[in-house]
């Protein structure tokens, strides 16, 4: 359902959540082996976070990646979906195919939206620190 690129942003946007949770900033070469993630691949999927204000890119000898503590409850998993994948996902056929609509449906067009609606609902209500504190708490895992 996520492109590859997709899926490595929300474990490194969830990865960087529970580091900033406790105060840390964490770097790409961390991030990519958290994530196990090619670590190439690991920063052009950060520079695209931080392009969209998902995260924030700190320079310097204590620089790394992290997000605004006070904002984790407010950056929805909606926003590091949309700057990796764009809105493909709530607009795509369930087939692939390139003309599906209500006018010209897929075979599966009305029960794929039905998920499609269901899906952009979690992704718009499903906060970084919901995630984050799930990891956190041991209720979630990144890595198995």
């Amino acid at each position: 359902m996520f492109s590859k690129a997709c899926e490595y942003g929300i474990k490194a946007a969830i990865f960087i959540a529970t580091q900033s949770y406790e105060g840390k900033r964490v770097g790409p070469k961390a991030i990519a082996k958290e994530i196990d993630s090619p670590q190439a691949f690991t920063a052009k999927i950060l520079q695209a976070l931080v392009k969209e204000g998902v995260v924030t890119s700190v320079k310097g000898a204590y620089g790394g990646f992290e997000i605004d503590r006070g904002l984790l409850s407010q950056i929805k998993l909606a926003a590091v979906v949309n700057a990796i994948d764009g809105d493909h996902i709530y607009k795509g056929c369930g087939l692939g195919l390139h003309t599906c609509d209500a006018n010209q449906p897929c075979p599966v067009h009305n029960k794929f939206e039905v998920i499609r609606n269901d899906l952009k609902n979690m992704l718009e209500q499903t906060s970084l620190e919901e995630l984050a504190l799930g990891v956190k708490s041991g209720a979630a895992f990144l890595r198995v």
